[in-house]
């Protein structure tokens, strides 16, 4: 069982910056690839932004440029930094974690973008 702790959600104007975090209580070494998915009302929920265990990194074309996931190893943590924030981005963002076929997923934390 892995327990993932996301931080970092909140409300921003249109146009900043949010700093999203993922701590795990295990190397993350251990897992194939840690991501983060967002869900916005009356959508289905898409992966964002994820990175393996050799360090590749994908994002969706909708944040392409603008938002970065990285890891500190020495911390067990994955972050998601997001930059020029649009409106469209509100969601509940989640923390994936993969071994193998096994994903655990936190309980998500809330990004509010106002006009």
């Amino acid at each position: 069982q892995v327990n993932l702790v996301e931080s970092g959600g909140g409300s921003v104007q249109s146009g900043g910056s949010l700093r999203l975090s993922c701590g795990v209580d295990r190397n993350i070494f251990d897992f194939n690839a840690m991501g983060w998915y967002r869900q916005a009302p009356g959508k289905q929920r898409e992966l964002v932004a994820s990175i393996n265990v050799g360090g590749r990194t994908d994002y969706a074309d909708s944040v392409q440029g603008r938002f970065s996931i990285s890891r500190d190893n020495a911390q067990n943590t994955v972050a998601l930094q997001m930059n020029t924030l649009k409106p469209e981005a509100t969601a509940i963002y989640y923390c994936i974690t993969r071994i193998l076929r096994s994903d655990a997923w936190g309980t998500g934390t809330q990004v509010t973008v106002t006009v």
